[in-house]
């Protein structure tokens, strides 16, 4: 009985860890405007919160102009 235990809680931890490892969600792909935004944030050599603040107002500038 012991072993039974022991054995059944083994199995619970590894199928937690199996579900663990096969929930990490997939990452989107980027769009255009975000890829080119980020390039001219490079270009402008932009870091941190200047940076986000520069490709948030980029990409909104982008998609009214489509």
């Amino acid at each position: 009985m012991r072993t039974l235990v022991i054995a059944a809680i083994a199995s619970l931890v590894g199928a937690g860890a199996a579900l663990a490892q096969t929930t990490k969600p997939a990452e989107k792909p980027h769009s255009a405007a975000s890829l080119e935004c980020s390039k001219q944030a490079n270009e402008k050599n932009l870091h941190g919160k200047a940076r986000r603040s520069f490709r948030s107002k980029c990409i909104k500038g982008m998609k009214a102009k489509s």
